[in-house]
């Protein structure tokens, strides 16, 4: 295993360029099982969790190659295999997104349970709901999702009780757009990467309306052909690094950010105290002497990002005042809270709220990252802490960020990865 070393206290400056977004091209992977065709895909970040999702295609009989960074293309060769089992299916949760393309294209699925996760519980019931409003018959036996079609199509409503569900959203889409008929999923996710699998759908033929909206409709089509396409940025890595700048009072331009996927996050870091600019086709954030309490709920796009919610919790540790965020999305996700206070920082969870009270500064400690989200926290607490910080378990920071410490290098910080020998 591996660590980060951080000296902190050094004001992050320059530009850096925002990668492929994560949360958009693992199911924009999936649906490619349904193609006839080559699929040649761009901007595909270089991480742990794409790996495990291409590891899993090849089990699903698809032929992938590497055409240059950030480039592949995909042709699925056999379709005698519909099983996902656990042992990929347990290493990332998204892997469970190749039921409804499966379902679609090959008749049946058999797809793994994906088990629990550090940040709380993650139910699958809005899927299979959406797969059994389609016609499929679906039983769980011995940890595995089993389903068979014919699919037609359905009206149905995929709200949850923290709000839409974006893989299962994302699941029955792809699995409606081979579908007979026409489908209407109310209470669809809005999030930009749901906007981004429809625009991919779209690209190999399908018929998909609404995406951004609450109100999806798609036509089934007898079938989708191969397609060039280019994933979208991912908005969290460019809310972490705009974050990373207002946290140490920084001025760092990150080129590729969108705007207009990022209207909550940038407000919330303007509310800090921090300048956020748009500029050369970028965003440019300069960071305060010190931020501003400010109070975060998360919630479904186009609210805070569950996602930014820990990242966020950093950043207010050292505000001049007291702050609360609170999770409406994940109610359990405050594993970073623990690991933050070791740094000096004042935080307590009640209940889905975590009320922190700023402190003049954090210092220096050997961190555990618990989860994806939690590890970008600490690294952020880490940049702007007083003295050396050693984050251990960086394999989940692998999982959504490439070459983080690279970029953050790039900007003037100190940070180098290390072998963890097991000394603080």
């Amino acid at each position: 295993m591996q660590k980060l070393i951080i000296e902190g206290g050094i004001p992050l400056e320059g530009t850096v360029d925002v990668g492929g977004a994560k949360n958009a091209v693992l199911p924009i992977l999936a649906a490619t099982l349904l193609a006839e065709g080559e699929v040649a895909l761009s901007r595909v970040p270089d991480l742990r969790d794409v790996n495990t999702m291409l590891d899993l295609l090849v089990r699903l009989g698809v032929e992938v190659e590497r055409t240059g960074p950030g480039r592949l293309k995909t042709r699925v060769v056999s379709e005698e295999e519909h099983t996902a089992p656990y042992d990929l299916v347990s290493r990332m949760r998204a892997s469970f997104c190749v039921l409804g393309p499966l379902l679609g294209r090959r008749g049946r699925a058999r797809v793994s349970l994906p088990g629990g996760c550090a940040i709380g519980v993650r139910p699958i019931d809005l899927h299979l709901k959406g797969m059994g409003a389609l016609g499929a018959r679906i039983a769980v036996e011995e940890g595995y999702v089993e389903a068979e079609g014919p699919l037609g199509g359905a009206e149905m409503n995929l709200a949850g009780p923290h709000g839409p569900s974006v893989t299962g959203t994302a699941n029955v889409m792809m699995a409606a757009s081979l579908s007979s008929g026409r489908t209407v999923i109310e209470s669809a996710a809005c999030e930009p990467e749901v906007q981004d699998l429809a625009a991919f759908l779209n690209a190999m033929g399908g018929r998909v309306r609404g995406a951004g909206t609450p109100r999806l409709e798609i036509e089934g089509v007898s079938r989708l052909s191969g397609c060039t396409f280019e994933v979208i940025p991912d908005r969290i890595e460019a809310g972490t690094l705009l974050a990373a700048a207002a946290a140490t009072g920084g001025n760092v331009l990150v080129r590729g950010a969108k705007a207009e996927h990022m209207t909550a996050t940038i407000e919330t870091l303007r509310e800090a105290g921090a300048r956020v600019e748009a500029e050369g086709g970028g965003l440019r954030a300069f960071g305060p002497e010190r931020v501003s309490p400010v109070d975060v709920t998360t919630g479904p796009y186009p609210g805070f990002p569950t996602d930014m919610q820990a990242q966020m919790t950093a950043v207010l540790s050292t505000a001049g005042g007291n702050s609360v965020v609170s999770e409406r999305i994940y109610p359990d996700r405050f594993m970073h809270v623990a690991e933050l206070n070791r740094m000096g920082a004042r935080i307590h969870k009640e209940g889905s709220s975590a009320v922190i009270h700023g402190v003049e500064a954090l210092s220096g400690a050997p961190v555990m990252a618990s989860d994806l989200r939690a590890s970008a926290s600490l690294v952020l607490a880490g940049l702007e802490a007083r003295g050396r910080t050693a984050v251990h378990r960086i394999y989940h920071l692998d999982r959504g960020y490439e070459r983080l410490e690279e970029k953050l290098r790039g900007l003037g910080a100190r940070i180098e990865r290390v072998e963890d020998d097991g000394t603080p």
